[in-house]
């Protein structure tokens, strides 16, 4: 994963930030890590690490830091009551034995595409984007196709920060018009070197985005077979939408 530049946060968030970034960056991480990642001073750390081990969300071995089983427990309990994952899971799998690809279900939290669920190929050569794993909203069909879904003044405010020149904001404008108007994004190797991909979004109550189903697949596999995935996508999205509006 891509190192994120340090932001300034509320001192009443620091905490939060700490876990944060301990649950993206899905290994152990040293204090010098944490330090790198949240620009926190090493005291001011420390003393957030120390609230988070007592209350069980950190775990401290060897000097390395880690997320603690209350953690866990919060994404077991995410998993059962998650209304998302539940409606979109047996979707997910039919969409994976019929195309025998790996299918991910993924949404936007602030500036990432995190992934929600997975369901993998059962073919021995396959690709994964991880339960967990988030990447910035800015390469791969998950993150173009959620970047375009956005509510306009989220959006907006994203191109503002990511590009100084009007011209480049331009450029990603017509690449969301263009997403939305063909209805999914893909890509090919962006993210990942060899993987290939088709993201669908996913809506709600009054055609709201809520996330999107994400097809991926070697692009030596996916070659030739870009337009039958693709339907095959936009049919299942479709089916999973109207079982959340």
């Amino acid at each position: 994963m891509s190192t994120r530049e340090p932001v300034l946060v509320a001192s009443t968030d620091r905490v939060l930030q700490v876990l944060a970034v301990l649950a993206q960056q899905g290994r152990v991480l040293s204090a010098q890590d944490l330090m790198t990642h949240t620009g926190l001073p090493r005291s001011t750390l420390y003393r957030q690490l120390a609230r988070l081990k007592h209350w069980g969300f950190v775990l401290e071995s060897e000097g390395g830091y880690a997320p603690g089983p209350l953690s866990l427990q919060l994404a077991l309990g995410f998993d059962l009551s998650s209304h998302l994952v539940r409606l979109a899971h047996p979707g997910m799998v039919a969409l994976a034995r019929q195309s025998h690809e790996s299918v991910g279900l993924i949404v936007a939290v602030n500036d990432s595409a995190v992934c929600l669920d997975m369901v993998e190929s059962e073919l021995s050569l396959r690709c994964s984007f991880e339960k967990g794993r988030s990447v910035p909203l800015r390469a791969g069909a998950s993150a173009k196709c959620l970047l375009a879904y956005l509510p306009e003044a989220h959006h907006n405010a994203l191109l503002q920060l990511r590009y100084a020149h009007a011209d480049a904001r331009k450029v990603a404008g017509d690449e969301r018009a263009a997403i939305r108007k063909a209805g999914y994004a893909m890509s090919a190797g962006e993210v990942d070197a060899g993987v290939w991909g088709v993201s669908v979004p996913l809506f709600g109550v009054a055609r709201q985005a809520v996330g999107a189903l994400t097809l991926m697949a070697p692009i030596m596999r996916a070659q030739g077979q870009e337009s039958a995935l693709t339907d095959m996508a936009v049919v299942a999205a479709a089916r999973i939408s109207r079982g959340l509006s």
